[in-house]
């Protein structure tokens, strides 16, 4: 019994896990290309790019809540055998998701250089992320309707689809970039704006794909989602008891995240595109482990829909020891390479120190990151009590990393390397929490 079990354990893991972490591997490749391709302009066009796109990751990390929130009742519903359902949650969520999409790209389009002057006092690198971030913006209704469609299809044991979505959009951003940066093959050099138009051409080849694949596989499975966004008294305030917790956390994790990055960028230039430089790595790393986080979610999500509490409690912990063996082997390979990779880039030696200063940091708390990202990301959500997860990120940020952050920055004026890892510390505070939520098992329940 004990063997069947963990055999259907591992099916299961690989079937959702496997697919998900090829995909963010190879996206996360690719940016490292990607921010090669860039690395080759300077200092300025780097940091300007990574300004640029750490405010387009406030819309990123808002949609990957509306997305959360989809996989949070998709996999329930499904483990239940709930198609009404499920049909609800992905119409609901994919119509707020492209009014988010809709909000984002109305104030980064009217107000770009107001929006990176308070990243930083340098006007060339200001004007640069303005440039990027006004063209960039215009992939974000593309962005919204793709991922929500691929947390359903994920839901229904077909990950390899957004997997292949995926190969396909960063094979053609890569390409495009090449040509659009440097003017290859007779099209125009055009720097950093290149890159934006690249990323907003592939996202969208990435939707058309996305879609046709979608409807393709639901008719296979004869799942017919009706169009139906009504809700009773006790569903809207269920639907709201999920969203409104994840919204509120993701969005204020990502503006502390958006805090740091003032904080770099207040440090110069240099230091800011050093952060910026080590961004593909990290998310490299991440990535490698970013399919237990959505294995967790859903694989737990459709036990808890089951009633099977006591196989989601041991299936969790198994999901946890397996991301921080992960997670320890990776940052071994980091330190023993990251040296190589930041001499990759045609920066000034200083800042290609201080690039892998900060990887040695990251390495140091990367399997602290990997294990909120499990619990917090996947595990605890999974029951739908997204409220114990915002108050674990807003104590972590807000009551932790900010302050630190500040403190270190201009009150000691320490080097970002140091200002880096002692605002990381705020990491392990909400480990801490998270773990005693997870033994109290308060976090188990089923959606009705």
């Amino acid at each position: 019994m004990a063997e069947r079990e963990e055999s259907g354990f591992s099916k299961s893991l690989i079937r959702i896990a496997l697919p998900v972490t090829l995909q963010s591997l190879l996206q996360s490749s690719f940016s490292v290309i990607d921010q090669i391709m860039i690395g080759q302009l300077g200092s300025e066009s780097i940091a300007g790019i990574g300004l640029g796109g750490k405010f387009a990751s406030v819309y990123t990390v808002i949609l990957g809540a509306v997305a959360a929130v989809t996989g949070i009742m998709a996999a329930q519903y499904v483990g239940a055998g709930n198609i009404k359902g499920l049909a609800k949650s992905f119409y609901l969520n994919l119509l707020i998701g492209s009014a988010i999409a809709g909000v984002f790209m109305t104030v980064c389009c009217l107000f770009p250089d107001g929006i990176m002057s308070l990243y930083t006092k340098d006007r060339e690198v200001g004007e640069a992320a303005a440039l990027y971030l006004r063209l960039y913006v215009l992939s974000f209704l593309p962005m919204a309707v793709s991922s929500m469609m691929a947390v359903v299809l994920r839901c229904i044991d077909a990950a390899v689809i957004p997997l292949l979505a995926g190969v396909f959009s960063v094979l053609l951003n890569t390409v495009l970039n090449y040509l659009l940066i440097f003017g290859k093959y007779g099209f125009p050099a055009l720097g950093i704006q290149g890159a934006a138009i690249a990323s907003v051409i592939a996202q969208t080849a990435a939707l058309a794909l996305t879609f046709l694949f979608f409807v393709k596989r639901l008719r296979a499975k004869g799942i017919r989602l009706f169009f139906d966004i009504r809700l009773g008294r006790q569903e809207r305030m269920g639907y709201l008891g999920i969203l409104a917790p994840i919204l509120v956390c993701e969005f204020m994790w990502s503006l502390g995240e958006n805090v740091y990055a003032v904080i770099y960028g207040r440090l110069g230039t240099g230091p800011c595109a050093a952060m910026t430089m080590t961004g593909p790595v990290q998310g490299l790393m991440i990535g490698a482990l970013s399919g237990l986080s959505q294995a967790a979610g859903i694989m737990i999500g459709k036990l808890l829909g089951n009633e099977a509490y006591e196989q989601a409690y041991g299936d969790s912990k198994r999901l946890m020891k397996y991301g921080f063996a992960g997670s320890l082997m990776l940052s071994v390979l980091l330190l023993l390479t990251g040296r190589y990779y930041v001499m990759i880039y045609n920066v000034e030696p200083q800042v290609q120190a201080l690039a892998f200063q900060i990887l040695v940091v990251f390495a140091l708390v990367s399997p602290v990151k990997v294990q909120n990202m499990i619990l917090g990301g996947g595990i605890i959500r999974s029951g739908g009590m997204t409220r114990y997860v915002m108050w674990i990120d807003l104590i972590g940020t807000w009551l932790f990393g900010v302050p630190l952050g500040l403190l270190a920055a201009f009150v000691w004026k320490l080097p970002i390397p140091y200002v880096y890892f002692i605002l990381s510390l705020e990491e392990v505070v909400r480990l801490l929490i998270s773990l005693e939520l997870f033994q109290r098992r308060i976090w188990m329940r089923k959606l009705e």
